[in-house]
């Protein structure tokens, strides 16, 4: 292998940022209603998945050979092409972790790279067939099929557990979630470590430090491993929070039912090479599984603005990708104003991602959870003009009130 160029570093060190955000992202798809039901301790549940998220980037190089070998043509890319993709991704993914909703890093990731290869070297460049029987196709299939098997598996344990004591009952499907729940973390390191993988690989690849059709080094494997697992230990409670809470309230039998079936699909799919989306998936379980619960209801409104995400995911990542490969385009100082672009946008919405808290100590609080991404919209919303005045007028009845009242208060 050759040396690695100063913009082939930072495509690298750019992969791993957005592997940082993916496992933070997508904490919920494992912990989400291990958590809800009590099953686990908040820290705790994402301490172990972010373990198992490293134990299963070590199992498979299919999903990383899927981007690095399948999607798009490396002979038509340029380092400066990968890191306009990374820039894409990692934006929609802090956007949409900022509203708390469930979309798919996976296909953010996807988006970016259409939209800068489009940019760089035309729509020739990507792979049709392989855009739709292993990205497209799988987008709309696993969610489907994970959200029909949650639903007959949640019918199936109520049927069978009909006799049963409820409180035994209740503390054996949570001893239940916590293994599916291991199984789910170990499935998405199997799938979506393994997209970071292939997109350093199709980087190295592109910059000439690695021959075309390799598969990811070992020190491409390991340091895209840790990024995803301490991504995921510092834990997306916002998502988390729509993911347990938002989408449907879930009992410890319908918690084990969606984890069950989520991971069977995903780690199916890992296995073909099929690079679906573990958020799709783990949602359509809960949805199932609130689905098929006598009396269980899915917040539809909540949903409703999952699945516009959703569909968003690949426009919009594909859009901010293509733009900043353009800006890359004008030379090294357009890549320099691109990286600072990216750096700017994540510290603000950090900042405000700060006027309402989310974390392991409120995680679980359900009021207000049928509207909880209105609430954080209206959070980085700023005032309407007027709206301080008539507040403080609002104020002026109250004290005078209670003034008015403190007498009386005192005569008695």
């Amino acid at each position: 292998m050759e040396g690695i160029s100063l913009i082939l570093a930072i495509v690298v060190v750019t992969a791993l940022a957005f592997d940082f955000t993916n496992g933070f992202h997508d904490t919920a798809n494992a912990m989400a209603t291990t958590i809800s039901t009590g099953a686990l301790r908040p820290k705790v549940a994402v301490a172990m998945s972010a373990v198992l998220n490293l134990v299963g980037a070590f199992l498979s190089v299919e999903v990383a050979n899927t981007i690095s070998k399948g999607l798009v043509d490396e002979s038509g890319i340029r380092p400066e092409v990968i890191f306009a993709a990374l820039v894409g991704a990692i934006l929609w993914n802090l956007l949409t972790w900022l509203v708390g909703l469930p979309s798919s890093s996976s296909h953010a990731l996807m988006g970016g790279l259409i939209g800068a290869t489009v940019a760089s070297a035309g729509v020739g460049a990507v792979h049709g067939d392989a855009l739709v029987t292993k990205v497209l196709i799988p987008a709309i299939a696993a969610p489907l099929v994970a959200g029909i098997a949650a639903m007959l598996a949640t019918r199936l344990t109520y049927s069978l557990g009909r006799k049963a004591d409820g409180k035994a009952a209740a503390k054996g499907y949570r001893t239940g979630q916590i293994a599916s729940a291991g199984l789910v973390s170990l499935a998405h390191g199997t799938n979506d470590a393994q997209k970071t993988m292939g997109i350093i690989t199709l980087a190295l690849v592109a910059g000439g430090s690695l021959a075309p059709d390799s598969d990811p080094p070992t020190w491409v494997v390991l340091s895209a491993g840790l990024a995803i697992a301490l991504g995921t230990y510092l834990g997306g409670w916002r998502i988390i929070r729509t993911m347990g809470k938002g989408l449907t309230d879930l009992q410890p039998q319908q918690g084990f039912a969606a984890q069950t079936s989520a991971a069977t699909v995903i780690l199916a799919s890992s296995h073909l090479g099929f690079s679906l989306s573990t958020t799709h998936s783990v949602s359509g379980a809960v949805m199932g599984a609130g689905l098929g619960r006598k009396g269980g209801v899915v917040r539809w409104s909540t949903a409703t603005r999952m699945f516009v995400a959703w569909g968003l995911t690949l426009p919009a990542a594909a859009l901010v990708g293509a733009v900043a490969e353009w800006v890359t385009g004008f030379g090294s100082w357009g890549t320099a104003l691109v990286a600072i672009f990216l750096v700017g946008s994540s510290a603000a919405i950090w900042k405000v991602s700060r006027r309402e808290v989310v974390d392991h100590t409120n995680v679980n609080d359900t009021e207000d959870q049928a509207d909880v991404v209105t609430t954080a919209i209206a959070a980085v919303t700023p005032p309407p003009p007027g709206a301080a005045a008539d507040d403080a007028a609002a104020t002026i009845p109250a004290q005078s009130t209670a003034t008015d009242s403190a007498p009386s208060r005192a005569s008695v």
